[in-house]
C-alpha cells in the first residue's frame, strides 16, 4: 500500500532553526563538556553553566529528542557522535565551527532566499566573496578542527619522495591547515599561503604553533589579481572554486597552470554532487548555500570541474575519496 501522506516533514523543516539554536546554546553553555566530565545531572550542569535547572532540563531533553544526548536512568549521556565531535576534550572536537557556520552573515543570508532565487545569487553586496570580508577570519579561527582529517588524508596524494624539496602554493589558505599539514609531512617543503591579510594572521599563528613558520611565507591580496610567481610543485585549491561561476574559475585555473612546474599537481577539495545534482545530500545541498551567500557560486559536478581544468591546460584530473565526510579531492596533473 502507498504510504499515507503526513505533515511531519513540513513541521520538522519549518522548525529546523530550533535544532541549530539548541545545539549552539548547548555548546556555548558547556553542556557537552560537563557531561564529558561526568557532571550529568541537571543540577550539576546548571551550576557549571550558571543557568537555571529548568532551562537546562528543557534544553537537554530537546537534545535527547533530536539525537545529540541520551538519557539513561534520568541522567544525561553523550551519544558516540557527541563524544567524538562535541566534547572539547576530543581531538576531533568541532563545536567551535558554529561561530562560522551560524554567523549572522551566513544564516541571515537565508532570510533573503526568496530574493536570491529571483536574482540568481545573494542579495548582499558581494556576499562572502566581498574583499577582505571579516567572516573569513571567523572561518580561519573556527574551522581548523573540521579540516584536520581531510588535510592529513590529503598528504598521500602529494606523490613521490616526501623528503624531496617541494614548493607549495595554498590559494585561499584560510586557517592554513592544508599547507601546514603538507609542510609537516614533507620536511623540505616550503609553503606560500595566499589570502586576505587579516586572514593570514590566523594562518601564520597556526604555522608557528605547528613549528613550520620558518618554511611558511604569505602572499596577501586577491587571488585573481596577485602574481603567484612560478615553480610550484603543488597548488592547493581547498573550498574555493565553489564561490565563483565557471568562467571565473577557468580564469583562475589558467593562472594556477601557468605557475606550476612540469609534472606539478593541483589538489582541489570540493563538495561534488553526482551528475543528478541531488545526491549525495550533503554535497548536493551545498549549492543552496552558494546561492544564498555568493553572487554566482555553485557546487560543481566532477564533469564540470574536469572540463574547467582541461580548459585551463591540465592534462588529466582524477576524483579521489578522502574517507568520511562530504568532500572529495580532485588531483589534476
Amino acid at each position: 500500500m502507498p504510504q499515507q501522506p503526513t505533515p511531519e516533514l513540513f513541521f520538522e523543516t519549518v522548525n529546523a532553526y530550533q535544532r541549530s539554536a539548541a545545539l549552539k546554546a548547548a555548546i556555548k553553555l558547556g553542556l557537552f563538556a560537563s557531561i564529558g566530565l561526568g557532571k550529568s545531572s541537571v543540577n550539576e550542569m546548571a551550576q557549571a553553566a550558571r543557568a537555571t535547572e529548568r532551562g537546562v532540563r528543557i534544553l537537554c531533553d530537546y537534545l535527547v529528542v533530536i539525537g545529540f544526548l541520551a538519557k539513561p536512568g534520568g541522567r544525561y549521556a553523550l551519544t558516540p557522535d557527541s563524544a567524538m565531535f562535541l566534547d572539547p576534550r576530543s581531538p576531533a572536537y568541532m563545536g567551535g565551527a558554529v561561530d562560522f557556520l551560524l554567523d549572522p552573515m551566513i544564516s541571515g543570508s537565508f532570510d533573503e532566499l526568496e530574493s536570491a532565487v529571483r536574482k540568481g545569487g545573494t542579495v548582499n553586496a558581494g556576499g562572502t566573496v566581498a574583499p577582505e570580508h571579516p567572516v573569513w577570519v571567523k572561518f580561519a579561527r573556527a574551522m581548523t578542527p573540521m579540516m584536520a582529517l581531510p588535510a592529513q588524508l590529503m598528504t598521500k596524494f602529494v606523490g613521490g619522495d616526501p623528503t624531496r624539496k617541494l614548493m607549495i602554493l595554498d590559494i585561499a589558505a584560510g586557517h592554513g591547515i592544508f599547507g601546514i599539514t603538507l609542510a609537516r609531512h614533507c620536511p623540505n617543503a616550503e609553503v606560500v599561503a595566499l589570502d586576505w591579510p587579516n586572514v593570514l594572521e590566523v594562518a601564520k599563528q597556526h604555522a608557528q604553533d605547528a613549528g613550520v613558520l620558518n618554511r611558511y611565507r604569505t602572499l596577501a591580496g586577491n587571488a585573481f589579481d596577485l602574481e603567484y610567481g612560478s615553480g610550484y610543485d603543488i597548488i592547493l585549491l581547498t573550498n574555493f572554486l565553489h564561490h565563483f561561476d565557471i568562467p571565473t574559475c577557468e580564469k583562475l585555473l589558467k593562472k594556477v597552470h601557468a605557475a606550476m612546474n612540469p609534472g606539478g599537481r593541483a589538489l582541489t577539495l570540493e563538495f561534488i554532487p553526482n551528475e543528478d545534482r541531488v545526491s549525495p545530500a550533503g554535497s548536493a545541498g551545498f549549492s543552496l548555500t552558494m546561492l544564498a551567500t555568493t553572487p554566482s557560486g555553485d557546487a560543481y559536478t566532477f564533469s564540470e570541474l574536469e572540463r574547467m581544468f582541461r580548459s585551463a591546460g591540465f592534462s588529466r584530473s582524477e576524483l579521489q575519496q578522502l574517507g568520511p565526510g562530504m568532500q572529495q579531492l580532485i588531483v589534476s596533473q
